[in-house]
């Protein structure tokens, strides 16, 4: 047996929590997994997961070696290209996920600069804004927008997303201008809503103090270029972020309502997991989306 073969195959079935989803990441046999983690069992005399019908879970022992595991695969990884790709570029397969909008108007257009760079890694790139399962759906890091939950996984700081409150001309001659927060609740919206179905607030720093607003709509959805779409065709007030809006803005297609109350800045994060720390693909891939961002000069702190 392969020892650091089988580290891997045990590794993907605790990420996936599942034989057949290893075997799927691996484009192995779920067999070839089974017997895998039975002769690691075996040899290591102790039961390293506990199998149902419906779940794989860790034992004691099986977290134990799991964290290992990850050091020494990741150390393992690191010297392989220490020796083998000394004075080489980076070569092999990444797959990265990131919001739609920031794929299509930021990533895609620079992105002959990165492979100009690094000719031999070939880029799989999932345009979405839906958050994906890093470790289930084997994608190595993602694009995320707004605060990131405590989940374990490697997460570094490349932006702000910083946002406006607009409506088109058309909605404002037929609805007014809001001047207040108070007076929004007389207005309609087009609202975006999450992956679960959860509408997001409209949200504004007032003073320093986050102020959330419930709005009305007539229609919701879960796509930022849509979003943005539907402020533009007249069908509510929209608070866009910055980079998708000011086009629009300076052609007069959207105009800046409470100018005064800004939207409340979300961070953006590039994030990974910790089996992904020293990739030499991921790391480069991460800092070249770090100095795309921060040369576009879309993501700053500043409004």
């Amino acid at each position: 047996m392969d020892r650091f073969a089988a580290m891997r195959v045990f590794t993907k079935v605790v990420e996936t929590r599942s034989f057949t989803g290893a075997a799927n990441l691996l484009e192995i046999p779920r067999a070839t997994v089974s017997v895998t983690i039975q002769q690691l069992e075996t040899l290591l005399k102790v039961r390293l997961l506990q199998r149902t019908t419906r779940k794989v879970s860790l034992t004691p022992a099986g977290a134990t070696y799991y964290e290992n595991c990850l050091r020494l695969l990741a150390d393992l990884e690191q010297v392989e290209h220490a020796l083998s790709g000394a004075g080489q570029a980076p070569k092999g397969k990444l797959r990265v996920d990131m919001p739609a909008s920031v794929g299509r108007l930021v990533v895609m257009p620079n992105i002959r600069q990165f492979h100009a760079s690094y000719p031999d890694i070939e880029l799989m790139i999932g345009l979405s804004d839906k958050p994906v399962d890093l470790i289930r759906e084997g994608v190595d890091c993602v694009i995320r927008v707004g605060q990131l939950p405590d989940s374990g996984l490697v997460a570094r700081r490349i932006g702000t997303r910083q946002a406006v409150t607009a409506a088109s001309p058309a909605y404002l001659e037929r609805h007014g201008i809001p001047r207040s927060i108070e007076e929004l609740q007389q207005h309609i919206a087009v609202n975006y809503f999450r992956g679960n179905g959860r509408m997001m607030d409209f949200s504004f720093d007032a003073a320093g103090e986050p102020v959330t607003v419930r709005m009305q709509s007539q229609i919701a959805v879960n796509d930022a270029v849509a979003y943005l779409e539907g402020g533009l065709a007249g069908l509510g007030i929209i608070q866009p972020a910055s980079f998708l809006a000011l086009p629009h803005l300076a052609s007069g297609a959207l105009v800046e309502i409470l100018p005064q109350l800004k939207p409340v800045p979300m961070p953006i994060s590039v994030v990974y997991p910790h089996s992904r720390h020293l990739s030499p693909l991921v790391r480069v891939f991460v800092d070249w989306i770090a100095a795309l961002f921060a040369e576009s000069g879309l993501f700053s702190d500043a409004p």
